[in-house]
């Protein structure tokens, strides 16, 4: 079995413990069972590799794990991978169950933390672009060809300790090299690879902007000749992997990879555009979804520039509106499977660059209504990101006067629906109109008591 040396500059950097979070698809949501320290979760996964190996199997942890931890990162999740048979697993742990038992998947609870066992396997015959056809079981040389990347390709064997008291490695792929090199390569034919499933193409340059890697360019080149087949994959699966990239650290460098592989045209649904990200770059790592996918679509939006100038708030005005985000957004919508609330907040802070772009001629009560609005921090962001100048600082400056008004932001209404019913009012689509401007005469302070709210309603409605 090969174990290579690892190089001194990833070795400097391993650190001993794993978090275990099992999850089959990387894009899933952590399990909802109660928490545990490192150390337990730490114990659990190596106590199944033990037993898995006092009966005389192969077992290892793997993939993800193993590469984050030679990065020095706090793994997300984690695998052990065994030669033993799915139903072996099963006698092993009494406490267990098949979670994908084609693909030799089982779900191992030790001390009410589920971890994922799987079986080494191979695959082949992917018809649809993203499942195999066929499954056999394997050995661990065979299962670590069939993964996508040769970072993601590793094992290591947490009770085999080399001399510096650390798992061992087992690479058959050269993801060791990879990782010394900060390099994303396919394993194998990378056309082959991304045949089988063409979601890896976005899996690539999302691990390429979280790791601030380079694309090996025969990997690079492969997604620019199958970013057409990304359009076979799920308009879900498709978003998860955008939701992922966006919310990252690296937001602008995963859109412009995007952009460069020519994987907007499939993704976005429109035309591909090798637009300058300067919206997007200005924004803070981790963004919230919608504020990086505003900032996007702005950035593309924008007509053609020669320089890195920024678009202004004005311009970005101009761009939207409402009858040119709708459809918009029922295409972005579509194509990112976007779900109800995310749409409403991206059409929301979109819209909301207009106002705060008129943030002079607004009334104090309508100021204090666009700061309350329960998307006002993300307008605020993608705002800053377009305009970071005197502009968005004065407008700061207003607001937390605003704030520290002893009124303040959002008052209990003097008067609601059931006042003007006890008045003799008559229900109609009025009422929300005068309740309104009632409302906005409380916010600066032109009226005080519910008396006074009471009188300019009736000098409102009649």
């Amino acid at each position: 079995m090969l174990k290579p040396a690892i190089p001194l500059k990833i070795l400097s950097i391993i650190t001993a413990t794993c978090v275990v979070i099992i999850m089959t698809d990387p894009n899933a949501q952590a399990d909802s069972s109660p928490n545990h320290n490192d150390d337990t979760l730490k114990r659990a996964a190596t106590s199944i590799v033990q037993t898995l190996q006092d009966a005389g199997h192969t077992a290892y942890f793997a993939g993800g794990c193993v590469r984050d931890t030679l990065l020095g990162f706090t793994p997300k999740d984690y695998d052990i991978a065994t030669d033993a048979k799915p139903e072996i697993v099963r006698k092993l742990f009494s406490r267990s169950r098949y979670v994908g038992e084609s693909f030799g998947v089982v779900l191992v609870y030790i001390n009410h933390q589920p971890l994922e066992v799987a079986t080494f396997r191979k695959e082949w015959g992917y018809t649809d672009g993203r499942r195999p056809d066929e499954v056999a079981f394997t050995d661990a040389e065979h299962d670590a060809q069939r993964r996508d990347f040769t970072i993601n390709g590793l094992f290591s064997n947490p009770l085999d300790l080399d001399q510096n008291n650390q798992p061992t490695i087992i690479d058959f792929i050269g993801g060791i090299k990879d990782l010394d090199n900060q390099l994303i390569r396919a394993i194998g034919n990378p056309d082959e690879r991304f045949a089988e499933d063409y979601l890896r193409m976005l899996r690539a340059v999302r691990f390429a902007a979280r790791f601030d890697f380079p694309l090996e360019i025969n990997t690079a080149n492969a997604i620019i000749t199958n970013a057409p087949n990304l359009k076979e994959i799920s308009r879900e699966r498709i978003g998860q992997e955008l939701r992922l990239m966006l919310t990252g650290q690296r937001p602008a460098l995963a859109a412009k990879l995007i952009q460069d592989l020519k994987l907007d045209n499939p993704i976005l649904g429109e035309p591909h555009k090798p637009a300058k990200l300067i919206t997007l770059s200005s924004l803070k790592a981790n963004p919230p979804y919608p504020v990086a996918l505003a900032a996007w679509l702005l950035d593309r939006l924008a007509p053609t520039r020669s320089t890195d100038a920024p678009i202004s708030l004005q311009t970005a005005t101009m761009l939207i509106n409402n009858e040119t985000i709708r459809p918009i957004l029922k295409r972005i919508r579509k194509s990112l499977c976007l779900s109800n609330e995310d749409r409403d907040v991206l059409q929301a802070i979109l819209l909301d660059l207009s106002k705060v772009w008129d943030w002079a001629s607004l009334t104090p009560a309508h100021r204090k209504r666009l700061l309350a609005t329960p998307h006002w921090n993300l307008t605020h962001q993608l705002a800053y990101a377009i305009q970071p100048d005197a502009f968005m600082q004065n407008l700061d400056k207003a607001a937390e006067q605003l704030r520290n008004d002893p009124i303040g932001l959002t008052p209990d209404p003097l008067i609601t629906g059931d006042d003007l019913i006890a008045e003799d009012f008559t229900p109609s689509p009025s009422f929300r109109i005068v309740l309104d401007k009632v409302y906005d005469a409380q916010l600066e302070g032109l009226i005080t008591t519910r008396e006074q709210a009471i009188q300019l309603a009736h000098c409102l409605y009649f």
